[in-house]
């Protein structure tokens, strides 16, 4: 039972006392109709248990200088997007470009190279729409010329050689999270931070509720003063971090969201709600229909014209202010009383 079906259930025992209590099927008088009456209903019941999240743009990673000498002139604003082929940063006023792809230029470039480097470059290339050369391991005298052609079109030296610190490497777009360095700095170490350019939700979750969640998983997101979301977990931490002697031990969870309006939210507190239980198929009825029932269980009062009588029910999954009930005598369409 979670935290919130406990507190439902202090709150039908005091119902018992408001006059709508009373023995097991026997017609009631007129006068013991309910305030009002809600339907009962055949549907689908979601249990949830409510997390924390932050809404933004998930971790960042340090986007280094990979070598490059020389002073920092100009660095892209925090929050601009960086595709391929876009500016990141400029040293002594030579633009430095995003290249896409997973290895850093850890070395020089030139006519008589080969490895998976060079072909990533290559491929860098023919997406910017240099042509001449083929798309392989080796770097030729054509791969040369369409690197000088690139450099020209940078306002760069064009000495056909691509070496450490020339452009930043990333996995594919990017969003500029923080400038690390200060223009009129030496380049050393990081120039900046980066994130993806997608919203995710950040779950820092509680290890005891790691069974709840799975990749490709769907959650219900809620923003503040907004409608929910839907969202579908996209990554979950196989390393948990020890808490602290009140902090519970936890593992990363990763949301992504769709749909609605997210804004501009960023580093947002959120809810995020992952599915404990569910019933397809079954009776429900709104909880504040529960009767406590003097032996500890509990019954609705079902109206049918201008009578009312006690079904004792069983309870199963509690969700959205509805509950699942069983029980003989009870059946879809019918009207319970509810408090009004």
């Amino acid at each position: 039972m979670t935290a919130g079906t406990a507190v439902v259930l202090a709150a039908v025992a005091g119902l018992a006392t408001a006059g709508l209590g009373g023995g097991g099927g026997t017609p009631a008088a007129h006068a013991t109709l309910p305030p009002a009456t809600a339907g009962v209903e055949r549907t689908t019941l979601v249990e949830t248990q409510k997390v924390d999240g932050t809404l933004g743009y998930g971790d960042a990673t340090a986007a280094p200088s990979g070598g490059a000498q020389g002073t920092c002139t100009w660095i892209a604003a925090p929050g601009r997007v960086l595709a391929r082929g876009d500016v990141a940063y400029r040293v002594d006023g030579r633009k430095v470009p995003v290249l896409y792809g997973a290895l850093p230029i850890y070395r020089t470039l030139r006519d008589g190279v080969t490895g998976p480097d060079v072909r990533q470059l290559e491929r860098n290339l023919s997406a910017l729409g240099y042509t001449g050369f083929t798309v392989d391991t080796t770097f030729s005298a054509a791969t040369a010329a369409a690197v000088e052609e690139w450099q020209e079109d940078l306002g760069l030296t064009e000495n056909g050689q691509v070496k450490p610190g020339d452009a930043v490497v990333t996995r594919g777009a990017v969003r500029v999270a923080e400038r690390k360095a200060q223009v009129g700095e030496r380049v050393g170490g990081t120039v900046f931070t980066y994130t993806g350019t997608s919203r995710v939700v950040s779950v820092d979750l509680d290890v005891q509720y790691q069974r709840l969640v799975r990749k490709g998983a769907g959650v219900s997101v809620e923003l503040p003063g907004e409608p929910a979301l839907k969202g579908r977990v996209t990554s979950v931490g196989k390393v948990a971090t020890k808490g602290g002697q009140d902090d519970p031990t936890t593992i990363p969870v990763t949301v992504a969201v769709s749909g609605g309006r997210i804004g501009a939210y960023d580093k947002a507190p959120v809810k995020v709600y992952l599915t404990t239980g569910e019933r397809r198929n079954v009776l429900a009825v709104p909880v504040g229909a529960l009767l406590a029932r003097g032996d500890g269980g509990y019954a609705v009062q079902v109206v049918q014209g201008g009578t009312s009588r006690q079904v004792p029910v069983e309870t199963g999954v509690f969700a959205g202010g509805r509950v699942e009930v069983s029980g003989g005598g009870l059946a879809a369409g019918m009207k319970v009383g509810v408090p009004s």
